[in-house]
């Protein structure tokens, strides 16, 4: 099989939709592209799902991102104003 090849996502699409859309068998497809069974499996699961579900899933993945550096921030500067809190309060004794 052809390891560390990289193949482009309009290649993947095509395999995938010779399966789905042609009713090929995986391993037949895949034997005659030359690639994994399991490739082919991964790249169905990834690219058989309708564009809009990918474009959501990706939106997303981007939101949890974008939130995940938000809580970051807002954790470092909730630790700081206890530093400070606790600092203001040695002083004022």
């Amino acid at each position: 099989m052809n390891k560390g090849i990289r193949f482009t996502d309009e290649f993947k699409q095509d395999a995938v939709a010779q399966v789905v859309e042609g009713g090929y068998a995986v391993s037949e497809v895949a034997e005659r592209l030359g690639i994994s069974t399991k490739s082919l499996y991964t790249w169905k699961a990834q690219f058989a799902k309708s564009p809009h579900v990918r474009s959501e899933v990706a939106e997303q993945a981007a939101e949890i991102r974008r939130l995940k550096r938000e809580l970051a921030r807002v954790t470092e500067e909730r630790t700081i104003l206890k530093k400070a809190t606790a600092y203001f309060a040695r002083e004022s004794q």
